[in-house]
């Protein structure tokens, strides 16, 4: 079978150009000329006796060989680009974690500092986006993003399930006579209305979507300001329970029903596969589950 494997060279190269999808790129990147790329490609094409590049002027793409081909070179090259990464590293470091803004400021940083104390080595830097990470390019060793768990490339763990109910501030609450029945809700503003949770939460009572229609309440698209809008007497925000426990707790906010609509889907950690081991991320990986395993104060 070892007779087989091309050689290492061309794999390199090829690793390079169909990542790039240049010929050029591939040989600024690995110090070659591109008379040496296009040599080390012919090499390996004649060596699998497929063509997987198709030539074209300015520019090449990859063939249905090369396109089966590419994704497991670049997984194995980003194995070995890791183990040699690790073994260059102390067994501290930074953890970059890329995670969403409400999850961030609501849930994540609040519990940060257990993690410090159970690991002191561990620096974490947090970025908040709501785009999506390229790995490859980007300096980010996991997400928190909200979805099903299916990524390709990415380990993916479920921290919690995306789940809501409306909140407000007891007087708001007071202004109404106090809301005794859903309905009672559609007597006051309402917070973000063109968020498709308040057609979930409407659908769940049986109530008329047309109340949305009249809204003119502000809309911010961060649960984080809703709460803030909702806490000043702003009117009714869809909010996550396990976001706003201290503001529950605190009574600056109310949750007038027991009932908690779930979405379906959940907040995931996730990182690449070929990441796993690493250490501080498994450190991570297993502090937060255990974070997110512990029930509601």
């Amino acid at each position: 079978m070892s007779d087989y494997l091309p050689p290492l060279a061309a794999i390199r190269v090829f690793e390079a150009a169909a990542r790039l999808l240049s010929f050029t790129r591939a040989a600024a990147e690995l110090g070659m000329t591109q008379a040496a790329v296009s040599y080390q490609i012919k090499v390996l094409e004649e060596r699998v006796g497929a063509p997987l590049f198709l030539r074209r002027p300015r520019e090449v793409a990859l063939t249905e060989a090369g396109q089966r081909l590419a994704p497991e070179i670049n997984r194995a090259f980003d194995i070995m680009r890791e183990a040699f990464s690790d073994l260059g590293q102390s067994e501290g470091g930074t953890l970059i974690v890329n995670t969403m803004h409400t999850f961030a400021a609501q849930w994540l940083a609040p519990r940060l500092g257990i993690f410090h104390l159970r690991h002191p080595e561990i620096a974490v830097r947090l970025e908040t986006t709501q785009r999506l990470v390229d790995f490859s390019r980007e300096e980010v060793d996991v997400v928190v993003r909200a979805g099903k768990g299916q990524w390709p490339g990415l380990a993916a763990t479920k921290l919690l399930d995306v789940r809501f109910t409306p909140m407000l501030s007891p007087a708001l609450a007071a202004s109404v006579g106090g809301i005794k029945e859903p309905a009672d809700i559609l007597k006051l503003p309402l917070l973000d209305s063109e968020d498709p949770w308040w057609i979930t939460w409407l659908d769940a009572y049986g109530l008329p979507h047309d109340v949305l229609e009249r809204q003119t309440a502000p809309s911010m698209n961060l649960q984080t300001f809703d709460a803030i809008a909702a806490m000043a007497g702003h009117g009714v925000a869809l909010l996550t329970p396990e976001y706003f426990e201290r503001e529950l707790a605190e009574g600056r906010l109310i949750r007038p029903f027991d009932r908690i609509i779930d979405e379906g889907t959940g907040y995931w950690l996730a990182y690449p596969e070929s990441r796993r081991n690493v250490r501080k991320i498994k450190a991570f990986r297993d502090w937060i589950v255990e974070e997110a395993g512990k029930p509601a104060a």
